[in-house]
């Protein structure tokens, strides 16, 4: 009548309406062992999960009249009962979900194969010059394919990536901006520059582009008393000295 020693304990606790959680060890155990008595006087072979669980019973059972000693990381007293209660709660649950698949079981019985199988496989696989046949295909031929196909998913997934960002700068954009900045003012410092293109890329593309106005006398340069800045002028008679001594 019953599937195992766990369906049986399930069984007198559903029936008593016991709490699952605070199981009547005495009770279950003389109920369980009366079962297993019963078995045997009708000459029927206990099984040997059966007579595991009643040890199992007998062990819990001793525990509980003697004094508990052992105790959790907390300090708290363990329930010599915690193990068998987990087991039966995951056996419960594996319980609830059986008709439901017995359900799916009879469903699918019912339902006839497809026919034409064979055929339409041979058209596919002319079709598309497969070396083999798709009929002889296996499980752990499937099985492999997929084990290669998520192993070189990994592969891809780590494999070093390399992205390439592109600046809106120019060299030439940047000499035109510095020109345009100096017809207002005559005079500009190399810092306000920094300060309207802040980026490390933009700071390297305005200096690039002054050292090659420098070099084409379009501008001069001023060294202010500060270690880091200078002021940019249009190039004039004295600038363009000051220039070619800089360069030279």
């Amino acid at each position: 009548m019953f599937e195992g020693p766990f369906d049986l304990l399930l069984f007198f606790i559903e029936r008593d309406e016991l709490d699952i959680h605070d199981i009547p060890i005495f009770q279950i155990t003389n109920e369980f062992m009366g079962y297993l008595r019963q078995l045997e006087q009708l000459n029927i072979e206990v099984a040997s999960d059966f007579i595991l669980t009643a040890a199992t019973l007998m062990r819990i059972k001793a525990k509980m009249l003697l004094p508990r000693t052992e105790k959790d990381e907390q300090g708290n007293e363990i329930d010599p009962r915690q193990e068998l209660v987990q087991h039966l709660l995951e056996y419960k649950r594996y319980k609830a979900v059986l008709g439901e698949l017995s359900q799916m079981e009879e469903t699918r019985l019912a339902q006839e194969n497809r026919g034409n199988i064979n055929e339409e496989l041979q058209q596919i696989a002319n079709a598309n010059h497969f070396e083999y046949e798709l009929q002889d295909l296996s499980l752990y031929k499937l099985m492999r394919v997929f084990d290669k196909v998520m192993n070189r998913y990994e592969e891809e997934q780590n494999r070093p990536k390399h992205t390439v960002l592109t600046y809106p700068y120019t060299i030439e954009d940047q000499r035109d901006y510095i020109m345009r900045t100096l017809e207002g003012k005559q005079q500009v410092a190399f810092s306000e520059i920094i300060q309207a293109f802040p980026d490390k890329i933009g700071m390297i593309f305005n200096f690039l582009a002054i050292l090659d106005m420098l070099q084409l006398n379009l501008i001069g340069i001023e060294v202010g008393d500060g270690f880091n800045d200078f002021t940019i002028t249009v190039a004039d008679g004295e600038a363009a000295q000051v220039t070619q001594l800089i360069l030279e």
